[in-house]
């Protein structure tokens, strides 16, 4: 073997040396760098809460129509939420049956109403959304996606 093969094999084995000892640590260092199970950061999520309806809590639809939940899709790619949940503690529950697009929201409204692109609405005949409360977001396998609490239990929104 001539000492330019020699030279250009050694050279070869320390560069697949150097690549391998470089992607060791990535791998041993006890996080999943998204392969495997754990599942990416969600991309749909609860934005804007309005639990307590403007004015007057009368019953009637306008006022159970002004309470709602933001449901917000940060990706780029449109997510099927059919199947996805919204519930609040005491398990008042809405089932989606849409498709949401990226970088969109919609509202899901309490009241009676026409579903639209932006407005969804669960039918109801009664308030869901308490001054102490939480909404919580799960898929359609019943994974939880996204929560956010409010109220005196829980000593200001948080996630």
């Amino acid at each position: 073997m001539s000492r330019s093969v020699r030279r250009i094999t050694a050279a070869v084995l320390a560069s697949g040396a150097l690549v391998a000892a470089a992607a060791l640590p990535a791998v041993a260092d006890g996080r999943d760098h998204g392969r495997g199970h754990h599942a990416p950061r969600p991309t749909v999520v609860l934005g804007k809460i309005q639990y307590d309806s403007p004015g007057r809590d009368n019953g009637s639809n306008r006022s159970l129509n002004g309470e709602w939940v933001t449901v917000t899709n940060t990706g780029r790619q449109t997510v099927n939420l059919r199947g996805w949940t919204l519930s609040d503690e005491s398990h008042r529950t809405y089932k989606f049956d849409l498709r949401l697009p990226g970088r969109s929201s919609v509202r899901v409204h309490t009241g009676v109403g026409r579903d639209t692109r932006h407005d969804v609405y669960q039918d109801r005949r009664s308030y869901v959304w308490d001054n102490s409360d939480t909404a919580t977001l799960r898929d359609a396998h019943g994974h939880k996606v996204d929560s956010k609490s409010w109220g005196h239990r829980h000593h200001g929104p948080r996630r």
